[in-house]
């Protein structure tokens, strides 16, 4: 899966937990008729991937969908969430694409005059 967009906000590379995780966050504005404000977050060595990118860029990052269940104190089951990006790579700005020229109307053209309707016709079909 993938999210495009231009680059809201990027964040810092922050520790979590005892063990040493690391994790950054970036938000990306989707370009459609209601823009959505995805945050994607980064992991361990991945987090390394957003230091060549910054805010306004447009970029496409591919994702994964990650989902957990967690038990609070009370004894509740509570459901997270997280979408994780696994790569990053920014977007080419629109540039005019090289067209080719339109093709003249059919009547710029001569009717054809000489069909012979004895030559052979080797089209297979």
């Amino acid at each position: 899966m993938e999210v495009t967009g231009k680059i809201k906000m990027i964040d810092q590379t922050k520790e979590v937990g005892s063990a040493g995780f690391k994790k950054r966050d970036v938000v990306v504005t989707t370009d459609e008729q209601y823009p959505q404000h995805i945050l994607v977050q980064f992991v361990q060595d991945k987090c390394d991937l957003l230091n060549n990118f910054q805010v306004g860029e447009p970029v496409k990052i591919d994702i994964n969908l990650r989902g957990r269940e967690w038990t609070n104190p009370q004894g509740e089951t509570v459901y997270f969430n997280t979408i994780q990006g696994w790569r990053i790579a920014k977007l080419q700005a629109e540039a005019p694409s090289a067209q080719t020229p339109p093709m003249p109307a059919a009547e710029a053209f001569a009717p054809a005059t000489n069909l012979n309707e004895d030559e052979p016709d080797d089209l297979p079909f």
